[in-house]
């Protein structure tokens, strides 16, 4: 039996155990209620997605710059890396998020919800980003780099055109799924009031007072975001490591 036929079987059944339990559950299904409110859940879906590939991006940035931090010789410099890291680490994103929104937006004069979550969600995702890339780069034999300055590259020439290009390849499958999880993370942007999917299915529940027609569309509208995701992230890795 092939891996991708087993797969299919599996998905097949827990969507029927669903479907079943689904049937289970006392009362009326109310889904003309949640259709009326259709173009909300869309423009949520929407939101999350924009908001997610805008923190990827910038969580990328973010994750590079301080995984050089973390292999800085510098001792102020790799400890100021560390701390981020492990700062950042320690701490729910619920709470970052209300620090971000509440104090340190209001001390700096953002008002803007949007800016503030993405800017939290991505230095979020950066700091496991970070660690991704110190992995991938640390993976990097040290003769690469030898080989690099013997033909005459400079520190900066060694680095940006014969270590990062194996880096980034090395870490491509973790950096799809870390996406994975950022997605899933940007549900807590809803705690600012931020009009993403997640919100926006709470209040059409709180319209139609429908609570299961309003969250089954949320569980749909995030696989159809992480699933495919995963299945890259699982490709990616299957590709590199036959390559490797």
């Amino acid at each position: 039996m092939s891996r991708s036929f087993a797969h299919l079987i599996v998905a097949t059944a827990v969507t029927c155990l669903l479907v079943l339990a689904c049937f289970e559950v006392p009362g009326d299904w109310n889904w003309s209620g949640v259709w009326e409110y259709r173009q909300k859940f869309i423009s949520g879906w929407l939101v999350t997605l924009g908001l997610s590939l805008a923190a990827l991006v910038l969580s990328v940035a973010i994750g590079l710059v301080v995984a050089l931090f973390l292999g800085a010789r510098n001792p102020l410099i790799e400890a100021t890396g560390r701390i981020y890291v492990e700062i950042i680490r320690g701490t729910p994103l619920l709470v970052q998020l209300l620090l971000g929104f509440y104090v340190i937006a209001n001390a700096v004069g953002i008002e803007n919800r949007f800016v503030v979550g993405t800017l939290v969600l991505a230095a979020f995702s950066g700091a496991y980003m970070a660690e991704i890339f110190r992995g991938g780069l640390n993976a990097i034999p040290k003769t690469q780099r030898d080989s690099a300055r013997a033909i005459g590259l400079t520190q900066w020439q060694s680095f940006r055109l014969v270590i990062l290009p194996q880096a980034v390849r090395l870490v491509l499958p973790a950096i799809a799924g870390q996406l994975v999880s950022l997605i899933k993370d940007s549900s807590l942007l809803s705690v600012i009031a931020i009009s993403e999917f997640t919100l926006n299915a709470r209040e059409v529940n709180s319209f139609t007072y429908s609570t299961l027609e309003s969250y089954v569309p949320l569980a749909i509208g995030y696989l159809m975001l992480t699933l495919p995701l995963s299945a890259t992230a699982r490709w990616l890795e299957s590709s590199f490591s036959y390559e490797r």
